[in-house]
């Protein structure tokens, strides 16, 4: 997660209200983060967000048990999506070697502080959680200057790269296409890259860096919905009954204004600046407008596109 001004690095931030707590309809703890006028999950829940977009489309079946997974997760926030992966891990006898990248370490103490978060998980789970929150493999800070150090020590090793940061509107920072191309390092050949984003912009980055894309299903009671969210690989990704080729239109929605990518070349620009050069960038294009049956918003808790 990135606060308060979502990509912008503070130092030790104090408690206040910038952060809500809030309940999905599964029941699960969640916030909500004022200053990025945006939920941390969709009104469905963080725990059944956290299986959907993550935990399934791993795929953890395919690895042999016994295996540790190696596993970089970029913006952590309250937790739900490392506790869901432990879980899940546990039970197909995985173990994993985890990192992960956080600006705020608000939300993970405010999740273990939280007696509904605590039930919702094992004893087990819970102490790995406590550990990672003060652990040496969490690292605090803005993503964008962590990453580099990350990757001095996890290129081209991860099974697994969660990106769960606010949407690309409200946090260009963490979706740049430098910031992608940074991110993709760190993957294994065989490695995947699962997000909740399906944003053509997103999209079309990871295809150009070289990694073959497919949609995330939604599930089977929200037919409404055209997909949950992105999975990407180097390596040809397994059928898998969470995941799905590209639809025709969305391929062609890749090649509109929409799927201009946002730009952070000096790593350092802020939110405004970002977003401000890819509309520039879109207005001077030739390109259709982007039109889609659907926008793929996590709803619900007052944002637009989501974040965990």
């Amino acid at each position: 997660m990135t606060w308060p001004a979502c990509g912008t690095e503070t130092a030790e931030p104090e408690p206040g209200p910038e952060l809500l707590p809030r309940r999905g309809r599964d029941g699960s703890f969640s916030l909500y983060s004022v200053a990025c006028d945006e939920g941390f999950h969709s009104a469905a829940g963080a725990l059944r967000e956290a299986n959907e977009k993550f935990v399934v489309p791993a795929a953890l079946e395919r690895f042999v048990p016994g295996r540790e997974l190696v596993v970089a997760e970029v913006a952590v926030g309250t937790g739900t999506n490392t506790a869901a992966l432990l879980d899940a891990a546990t039970t197909a006898g995985l173990g994993l070697d985890w990192w992960g990248l956080e600006l705020d370490h608000r939300p993970l103490a405010l999740a273990l502080a939280d007696a509904g978060f605590r039930a919702q998980w094992s004893a087990a789970v819970i102490g790995r959680l406590e550990g990672l929150s003060d652990g040496p493999r969490l690292w605090l800070g803005d993503a964008r200057r962590r990453l580099p150090e990350l990757l001095e020590t996890l290129a081209g090793r991860c099974d697994l790269v969660l990106l769960d940061a606010f949407s690309p509107t409200r946090c260009p920072e963490l979706w740049s296409r430098e910031f992608l191309g940074q991110l993709v390092r760190l993957l294994r050949p065989e490695g995947r890259l699962l997000t909740y984003s399906s944003a053509a912009a997103v999209r079309r980055c990871l295809l150009e860096l070289g990694l073959e894309v497919r949609a995330i299903r939604p599930p089977a009671d929200e037919p409404e919905r055209w997909s949950a969210g992105t999975a990407a690989s180097f390596t040809p990704l397994a059928p898998h009954p969470a995941l799905r080729p590209l639809e025709p239109f969305e391929r062609e929605h890749l090649a509109s204004r929409a799927g201009i990518a946002y730009r952070d070349p000096s790593g350092s620009a802020t939110a405004a600046e970002i977003l401000e050069r890819r509309r520039r960038e879109q207005e001077r294009s030739a390109a259709p407008p982007g039109r889609l049956p659907r926008r793929p918003g996590r709803g619900g808790l007052g944002h637009s596109g989501g974040h965990r």
